[in-house]
Parts: C-alpha cells; sequence; structure tokens
C-alpha cells in the first residue's frame, strides 16, 4: 500500500516546494525542519493505522473512557540523510524505542554503486510496528539492505516505510521485496538518473542537511 501524502495540495506541498528549490535549499535549518515536518505529518497519519486498546483514566471530575496505543512502535532510520525525517516521527512517537543503521553508496566506475552497511543497532521489534525513515527512496536497494539486518531483530506487527520523496521504481522495486509494506512518501517522482538518483528530486538530502561530505 502506497500513501502519497501531497496527492492532495496541503501545507505539506508547500514543504516539498521548499526542499526542491535550489534557492531555499543553502537554508539548512529549514531544509532539515521541513523534513521534520513530513515526519510529524507521516506520524500522525500511520497512528491511524496502528492497534489501540481501552483504557480508563481518572480526571479531577470522574473516570474517563479513551484509548491507547496497544504497543509502541520502533522507529529507525539510515544515517546521517534519515535523521531530520526521523526525529519528525519521534516528536509523536514520543514513547517509542529506536534503532539506527549506517550505510551508505560506495560508487565506482561506469556509474555503478554498491551498498556498504557497516553498522546497526536495534532493541528487538518482535510483535510491534515498525517504522523506517529513509529520506529519499530512490532504487530502493539501501532500503532493502537495511530491513534484511533488521528484520533478524524479530517479526513486527506492521511494517511502514517513510520518505521526503521516492522514485517510481524504488516504490516498484521496494513493493516486490516487502508486500505487506506500508509506504508513506510526501511525493512521488518518475525518473532516476545514470548514477541512481531521483530526477527531478531534490539533491543529497544529507549534504543539505549538515553539509558536503568527503569523498573516499
Amino acid at each position: 500500500m502506497v500513501y502519497n501524502l501531497s496527492q492532495e495540495p496541503s501545507l505539506l506541498t508547500s514543504w516539498i516546494n521548499e526542499l526542491r528549490d535550489i534557492s531555499v535549499q543553502s537554508d539548512r535549518m529549514k531544509f532539515r525542519r521541513n523534513l521534520e515536518r513530513i515526519g510529524e505529518i507521516a506520524a500522525y497519519e500511520i497512528s491511524k493505522q496502528l492497534p489501540y486498546t481501552k483504557c480508563t483514566l481518572q480526571t479531577p471530575l470522574d473516570k474517563c473512557a479513551s484509548v491507547e496505543l496497544f504497543s509502541q512502535p520502533v522507529i529507525t532510520t539510515i544515517l546521517r540523510a534519515g535523521v531530520p525525517l526521523f526525529q519528525g516521527l519521534l516528536n509523536y512517537f514520543d514513547k517509542a524505542d529506536c534503532g539506527f543503521v549506517a550505510a551508505y553508496r560506495k560508487h565506482e566506475e561506469n556509474d555503478y554503486f554498491s551498498i556498504k552497511q557497516d553498522y546497526l543497532t536495534c532493541p528487538s521489534i518482535e510483535g510491534r510496528p515498525l517504522i523506517v525513515a529513509d529520506p529519499m527512496l530512490a532504487t530502493g536497494a539501501s532500503l532493502i539492505e537495511a530491513l534484511k539486518d533488521l528484520l533478524t531483530h524479530g517479526t513486527p506487527t506492521q511494517l511502514h516505510i517513510v520518505a521526503a520523496i521516492a522514485s517510481e521504481r524504488g516504490i516498484e522495486t521496494l513493493s516486490q521485496a516487502y508486500p505487506d509494506a506500508q509506504i508513506w512518501v510526501g511525493a512521488i517522482d518518475p525518473l532516476l538518473t545514470s548514477k541512481g538518483y531521483i530526477s527531478p528530486g531534490l539533491g543529497d538530502a544529507g549534504d543539505l542537511s549538515y553539509g558536503e561530505k568527503l569523498q573516499h
């Protein structure tokens, strides 16, 4: 299931516009904050899909019947680009446990690249919803590699993927690998470049959030 959060115009459309606009991208704080906002919107929408259990509260006047989340989700992200989007999710699921994956593209000759994953830390996800934040779902390769390792930590009740921008190909590849995943995206773009970047996209989310990295 794919949820395009900008399918209908909303404030989120303006945030996506600012993420893409080269005249605004130089403001790193605004760039990070817009990713964070998208994470917050996604968290609210995901919360509607999670199971709840009945509870009773005591107010100063009387008892009140309500519901609470049945179990807190585990929120994970791929460092470093995913941190602002992850923070937006955590702002709303503030009792969640968290996991982190360190992975990157290693570019070779002829525009070929491989995925290098050096580190993963995650609590048990057994019987809990798993939410993975990855701002740019391009080819889907790095996310699929991360999921393979994350799912060694248990079997989640639900799998939610959150991206600011996704390519059509990335969504198709991820959906084939994990057909039960629910994919939440700020916008869907049609193309990938020869180097596997989303077009029109917005560029490198990690560099725009934190500065250009040295190439090795």
